[in-house]
């Protein structure tokens, strides 16, 4: 009895996995597409289809803001640099005491010569009274021609002597002005070379003042497109911090080639732009048409690392497709890869789409 109760429980057992065995293949064989998938709806967006469109060929580099006009301030005396009034980046006026350098020796210099030039002063007046006196007893035959001679030639002397030692005194005040350096022109300090107990010396150079009110923007560009580039050209300038864009023209262009860089120069005009020496740019010039797909710029959707735009098939279903982008000029930007002719991407309501969801009323217009 035993033995037949153990048999209908090992048949009980086997036939219980046999039904889930059954119960598990029947739920894995059903089809997926049979499943209703419920999507959320996304209204107020508009969908575009993508066809080829002849665009700007445009080039890209980057460029530096720079003055037109820049002033090297040098030394022009010898000596110790005593003080230095201004810092890299600060505006300074026309006159602004800058630098100034150990004036000691100029000082003594100068009063030297202050003192031969008072002394050659005194010389000078007396010897010309005493021509004059002399001259008074000539004429009345007290006195011979070769005395009155005499007496003009130290008159002549005592004047010279006295022009000698006024240049001097003047080239010592000259020189002692030099040991305060001043900016010859209203600008920005862009860079300084000294610092107080430098040995300034004459033509060393000691500050750079880049001059307000003219500037360009610098790019260097490729060499195959000196042919193309020229003034009054279309660009546009853009800079990061703050997101800003300025549509504006080609001012310059220097042909001569870097033989290191094989790149020439270009400079644009800054347009509008916030200008600050340096400043990094990054420049766009067209220069020529080519066919290409692209969409509105204020399509193209960022996320994180990824980008990609919005693409709704032929049953309204929306997804996230990631894309290749290449330049953005005039609002839109190409694409490089992941969309093709036809093809349908949201461009407008983009922040409404949803990656899965579905349009209003099922299809897309």
């Amino acid at each position: 009895m035993k033995r037949v109760d153990h048999r209908l429980r090992r048949i009980f057992r086997l036939a219980f996995r046999l039904t889930l065995l059954w119960l598990l293949i029947v739920s894995c064989s059903t089809n997926p597409a049979d499943q209703q998938v419920e999507r959320p709806v996304v209204e107020g967006v508009e969908v575009l289809a993508i066809e080829p469109a002849e665009i700007d060929e445009v080039y890209e580099t980057t460029g530096n803001i720079r003055s037109e006009r820049e002033s090297l301030v040098a030394g022009r005396v010898m000596g110790v640099v005593t003080s230095v009034l201004v810092r890299e980046g600060d505006m300074v006026k026309a006159g602004q005491l800058l630098v100034t350098i150990d004036d000691r020796d100029a000082a003594r210099r100068l009063h030297a010569a202050q003192m031969t030039l008072e002394s050659a002063k005194q010389n000078m007046l007396l010897q010309e009274a005493t021509w004059l006196r002399y001259k008074n007893l000539f004429e009345e035959k007290a006195l011979s021609r070769q005395e009155m001679d005499q007496v003009e030639t130290q008159k002549n002397v005592a004047r010279a002597e006295y022009e000698r030692a006024e240049a001097m005194a003047d080239e010592a005040r000259i020189h002692h002005s030099f040991t305060q350096v001043k900016a010859p022109v209203a600008g920005r300090v862009t860079q300084k070379h000294i610092d107080a107990g430098s040995m300034a010396t004459p033509g060393m150079p000691l500050l750079l003042i880049e001059e307000t009110g003219s500037f360009y923007v610098e790019a260097a560009v490729g060499e195959r497109l000196r042919e193309k580039i020229k003034p009054g050209m279309a660009a546009e300038l853009v800079v990061d911090r703050p997101a800003l864009s300025q549509q504006t023209t080609v001012h310059r262009v220097l042909t001569s080639i870097d033989p290191l860089s094989r790149t020439f120069i270009v400079k644009i005009n800054p347009g509008n732009l916030p200008v600050s020496s340096g400043l990094f740019v990054r420049v766009r010039i067209p220069v020529g048409k080519k066919e290409a797909i692209v969409v509105p710029a204020a399509s193209i959707v960022e996320k994180g690392q990824l980008t990609g735009v919005y693409a709704v098939d032929d049953e309204g279903i929306i997804t996230y497709r990631l894309v290749r982008t290449g330049a953005t000029y005039a609002g839109n930007t190409e694409i490089l890869s992941g969309l093709t002719t036809g093809e349908r991407v949201i461009v407008k309501g983009v922040k409404r789409a949803l990656d899965g969801g579905v349009l209003a009323g099922g299809k897309a217009r």
